[in-house]
């Protein structure tokens, strides 16, 4: 119940919204009839700047379709069949502006003036001959050009002649006015920034200026319009309900005053993109030809109860499904519901772009494009809101291990064979971890220690001679020529392993142990039903500068946030140390596969494919040693993300709805838990993807990507942030300074896990890679050729410097370009955190780092 209340509820505010936002307004009516107005007779797929021969009938429908509104049409050329308009205007009772187009192209010029001159003559309904549309503006001709053509065709024409021009460029040119029989001036506010409440007195101030400019010469403002959609020029905004405001206002004003005037324009024109987002919607007609508003009476915004039903509709499928199997509090499924619903108003409105808005083929594949990676990356950050309120206003976890399992019988020690396999360590530091492993406090225990491919002696002969310093609890196996990697090796320890063993322990080389790991957790196997126990990684040397201790609040995070919400699914994702598991239930699933380079995750989610169970225990019971480096630092977190590839093409068959081998829960948590690697790869997708559009935006004139398409991935990182500081506070025991650290190791990496998705999908069975840690790695710091964020360098600084420019070369203050911009300096940040963390190694590396401590942060051995 407390769902489908969260849901409904949600889902009435949603609508609600949607019905808030339909607005009516009531403008004066206007005059009976609009004076006149600009005709171009294109149909929608049509492009006049690539003319085709326009039909006669289409010209006459169009003039139907004008005629009950308007006594006069302007139009703009003689050219691919629009001579024809004044002859079928006549018979519809409709008299012409004939517009003659001048250019550059002095041979079209001239066919232009006398096709012109010639309608005049033969259309006794042309009243006037527009000799020229903002010629001067364009800068194709010079005020004396066009004082010499306007002055010749005077000569030759019964009709009135006169010139199109915007109005200050009349004032600036006084001479023109005496070549023409009346001044056509346009007054297009929009352009100059005017916002709406200042467009009438301004539109008039200017005809005014222009009557004292030219006392006696008759003024018609030629062209006077507002967009009803596109983006802002400074203040001044477009829209359906500001463009019917301001046209029945200039309507009223122009007929109480006389003023003569030309409504910029009949239809909209989607193939005017050369005038930017705006360009297709100046029409007073749409381009299927049907009214955009009513002359008189009440105005409303263009009906979306489609996109309304359908954004509500996903809301509430999102709600449904994604809380169908959880017990959520009402705070808990409320937060959800609201966020689902966010997600489904965006992927509406993303969606429904191609029919509401005129597009090109260009258009539609950036569209598709761009809804192809901010709809999964919203139904992720959907999943990280829901992490968010089940942690904060969820229920406490109930499966940790100390909370759920049933003290075992006295005396119960099933013997425990520990595992660490090492590939050319330091042996002073995998003594240390053999040290911590012979003081458990645990009665009945082995130790494998597996040096594989170690050819050289000064690794392996001290362990060796460790091993027997340390008695026959510790077998030593030095096996060479080793196939499979660390999974390989450990499959040939099996031979050597306790034959009455019955729980197979990992540790990494690197880690010691508390003396009372094996003791707290093996009581969890005395439930048949459970194969697998985990305990965390930490690390003993998260203090030893800025940049250890930035991955060490990174690492903490998953096991205190991640690990322990998937734990109460039952779905924990099985890490190679500090790893337990029943040996039959091993056994019966294959062992450790080596198809994969993640071995252990592999292995734990073929346990839950045959129906065992896992505990998880967030108290540490082992400390490693952090990667030495940022490249081994990303080197690590590479080979998990490849390897989760790995793990998806083999077993996404069992994520499927008809297949019972996972509970719906796990299958959620492991689907989750995948769209986080894969989210890595969409943003810098998304990022490359913007990127490619900046240099169409500044040199081509390309429209900008659309809102519905960019607003995602802004509050995607708002969300990430919010994410990684609210579950800190809640879960992690780390300051504020950790909490940032944090977020910026986690960011540095997206370029790695993105390249290494990219990579799992195009290529198999990659090279195990051995993360460097405990000195193992080279020193780097000034290495340039081997400089590990040198790419994530190049493309932040190219995002960061695109989002500088874009925000300084934008005059118009057009609020979408600065958008564009803020998102383009919003998917900088994870690169160039890469950098950072780059310039705290290089940090940590001026200064000798002290040598990590062989002891736990606790109580090994009493």
């Amino acid at each position: 119940m407390r769902i489908l209340a969260a849901a409904l509820v949600a889902g009435c505010v949603h609508a609600a919204l949607w019905y808030a936002g339909h607005e009516r307004i009531l403008p004066p009516n206007a005059p009976t009839g609009i004076e006149s107005l600009s005709f171009s007779p294109f149909a929608p797929d049509q492009d006049a700047e690539k003319p085709t021969l326009i039909p006669r009938e289409q010209i006459e429908n169009d003039i139907k379709a004008v005629a009950p509104f308007t006594r006069m049409v302007r139009t703009y050329s003689v050219d691919a069949g629009q001579e024809a308009v004044a002859e079928i205007a006549g018979k519809h009772g409709v008299n012409v502006m004939q517009g003659i187009w001048i250019g550059s192209d002095e041979e079209r010029n001239k066919r232009e003036l006398e096709t012109g001159l010639q309608i005049a003559r033969q259309n006794p309904n042309v009243r006037a001959l527009v000799v020229g549309n903002e010629v001067i503006l364009r800068n194709e001709k010079t005020p004396e050009e066009m004082i010499q053509i306007l002055r010749e065709t005077r000569q030759r024409s019964r009709v009135p002649v006169t010139y199109a021009e915007v109005w200050n460029l009349w004032l600036d040119n006084p001479k023109l006015a005496n070549e023409v029989d009346f001044i056509s001036a346009h007054v297009l506010p929009y352009w100059e920034g005017i916002p709406t409440e200042q467009v009438m007195q301004y539109t008039l101030d200017r005809y005014a200026d222009l009557k004292r400019a030219f006392p006696g010469k008759k003024i018609v403002i030629a062209e006077f319009g507002w967009p009803s959609a596109g983006t802002n020029v400074r203040a001044a905004h477009p829209g359906a309900l500001e463009q019917a405001e301001l046209i029945r206002k200039f309507m009223v004003e122009a007929d109480k005053r006389g003023i003569d005037y030309n409504l910029m324009e009949a239809f909209d024109q989607p193939w005017k993109t050369n005038e930017g987002a705006v360009g297709p919607y100046w029409g007073v007609f749409d381009a299927d030809r049907k009214p955009k508003f009513a002359l008189e009476g009440v105005v409303e915004t263009p009906d979306r109860a489609p996109v309304a039903a359908i954004a509500v509709i996903i809301g509430l499928a999102a709600t449904l499904l994604g809380l169908r199997r959880r017990n959520p509090t009402l705070a808990h499924a409320t937060v959800y519901a609201a966020a689902a619903n966010v997600m489904g108003a965006g992927i509406a409105m993303a969606a429904a772009w191609p029919f509401l808005y005129y597009w090109s083929v260009g258009t539609l594949i950036s569209w598709a494009f761009g809804l192809a990676l901010v709809v999964p990356l919203m139904m992720i950050t959907l999943g990280k809101v829901h992490e968010i309120a089940a942690v904060v206003f969820g229920r406490k976890p109930t499966r940790l291990l100390s909370t759920v399992v049933a003290k075992a019988p006295e005396g119960y020690a099933p013997k425990v064979s520990i595992h660490i396999p090492a590939y050319k360590e330091r042996p002073e530091m995998l003594m240390a971890t053999l040290d911590s492993v012979a003081a458990l406090d645990y009665p009945n225990f082995e130790c494998l220690v597996i040096v594989n491919n170690t050819p050289e002696p000064e690794y392996w002969e001290p362990i060796q001679a460790h091993c027997e310093r340390l008695g026959e609890r510790f077998k030593f196996l030095h096996l060479l020529n080793v196939k499979g990697f660390k999974a390989g090796a450990m499959n040939l320890a099996l031979n050597y392993m306790a034959p009455d063993a019955d729980v197979i322990a990992v540790i990494d080389a690197d880690y010691v142990v508390d003396r009372a790991w094996l003791k707290d957790t093996v009581p969890a196997f005395h439930d048949p039903k459970v194969a697998l126990v985990q305990a965390p990684q930490d690390h003993r040397d998260g203090r030893e500068s800025l940049f250890k201790t930035m991955m060490n609040a990174e690492y903490a995070g998953f096991f205190d946030i991640g690990m322990v919400q998937r734990n109460e699914d039952d779905a924990i994702i099985a890490h190679g140390t500090m790893l337990m598991v029943r040996r039959t239930a091993f056994d019966e699933v294959g062992q450790w596969g080596t198809d994969t380079i993640v071995e252990d995750t592999e292995l734990g989610l073929r346990l839950f494919e045959a129906g065992y169970s896992a505990h998880y225990t967030s108290k540490r019971y082992g400390w490693g040693l952090l990667p030495d480096t940022f490249k081994a630092f990303k080197t690590q977190r590479n080979r998990w993300a490849y390897g989760a590839v790995q793990i998806i093409k083999k077993h996404w068959p069992h994520m499927l709805p008809g297949r019972k081998t996972l509970s719906p829960n796990q299958k959620t948590a492991f689907v989750t838990g995948w769209s986080y690697w894969l989210s890595d790869a969409l943003g810098v997708a998304a990022a490359f993807m913007n990127l490619v559009w900046v240099p169409f935006l500044l040199f081509v004139g390309v429209a900008m990507p659309e809102t519905t398409l960019t607003i995602p991935i802004l509050l995607a990182f708002l969300v990430n942030i919010f994410h990684c500081v609210i579950l800190y506070r809640a879960r992690v025991e780390a300051s504020w300074g950790e909490v940032l650290g944090a977020a910026l190791a986690a960011m540095s990496l997206q370029w790695t896990v993105a390249a290494a998705v990219l990579t799992g999908f195009v290529k198999d069975n990659l090279a195990f890679k051995v993360t460097d840690k405990g000195g193992k790695a080279k020193k780097t710091a000034g290495a340039k050729s081997d400089d590990p964020a040198k790419w994530e360098l190049r493309v932040g600084m190219a995002l960061l410097l695109s989002a500088v420019v874009l925000a300084s070369i934008n005059p118009l203050q057009i609020v979408e370009l600065y958008l564009f911009a803020a998102i383009l300096a919003t998917q900088s940040v994870p690169f160039l955190c890469a950098v950072l963390m780059r310039g705290a190694e290089w940090l940590a590396n001026r200064k000798p780092a002290p040598v990590a401590s062989t002891q736990p942060v606790g109580e090994i051995a009493g």
